[in-house]
């Protein structure tokens, strides 16, 4: 399963209108390879060097029970059940390091089954539903300062 996107490539920066504090619309991304016994994708992004000044990765975005056949995510799209934020918002939130340079993580994972949560799950939750269902994850990283 591949994940990438035609506005950034795997470990480059992200284009600063993705921001929180600029149009916060999520980036277009593009999803293939997805495996045919597959129910279902979850789409995390998240910001793992916020730990030291956050104390946690934070988290951007959260979407569960996506169609398979989805193909692309475009620009200000959401294909799926959306989860709340450490924004503490369901829906998108754009990168906002406070303290330089950050690398944000948009991890892909293809499931057995959907996890059929209510808008506004929590990461921990999402990730507990999935537990013993991903078939194949993908990831796609971007800086973003």
């Amino acid at each position: 399963m591949k994940l990438s996107s035609p506005e950034f490539n795997d470990g480059e920066e992200i284009p600063n209108k993705i921001g929180y504090m600029e149009e916060n619309t999520n980036p277009e991304l593009r999803i293939e390879e997805v495996p045919d016994e597959a129910s279902s994708l979850v789409l995390i992004m998240d910001d793992p060097d916020a730990v030291e000044a956050a104390g946690k990765i934070w988290d951007h975005w959260i979407m569960y029970d996506i169609d398979t056949s989805i193909g692309e995510i475009n620009s200000g799209d959401s294909p799926g059940t959306e989860g709340r934020t450490d924004f503490r918002e369901t829906g998108y939130n754009g990168p906002n390091p406070p303290d330089g340079e950050h690398t944000y993580v948009f991890t892909l994972y293809a499931l057995d089954t959907e996890l059929g949560l209510p808008k506004g799950a929590s990461k921990e939750e999402v990730e507990d539903a999935m537990e013993g269902h991903v078939i194949e994850k993908s990831e796609l990283k971007g800086r973003y300062e």
